[in-house]
């Protein structure tokens, strides 16, 4: 039986990560931020921040950032 103790060698996969929606081309590991907080629940979705500084924008527009994705 083999044990992997969580570790991907080949990084996180696709599904585990998401771009900011503030600071595009910025990739998030979703697990990561969510551990950190960086992460809002908007309209039925879960947008994930790449760093704090993006919250705040975010919360003051968040539909200027979620249409331009």
């Amino acid at each position: 039986m083999t044990s992997h103790h969580g570790a991907n060698l080949l990084g996180p996969s696709a599904d585990e990560l998401a771009e900011c929606p503030v600071m595009r081309g910025s990739t998030v590991v979703k697990a990561d931020a969510e551990a950190k907080g960086l992460f809002r629940d908007y309209e039925g979705q879960r947008y994930w921040f790449c760093c704090a500084a993006c919250e705040a924008p975010f919360d003051a527009d968040p539909a200027k950032y979620v249409t331009a994705a």
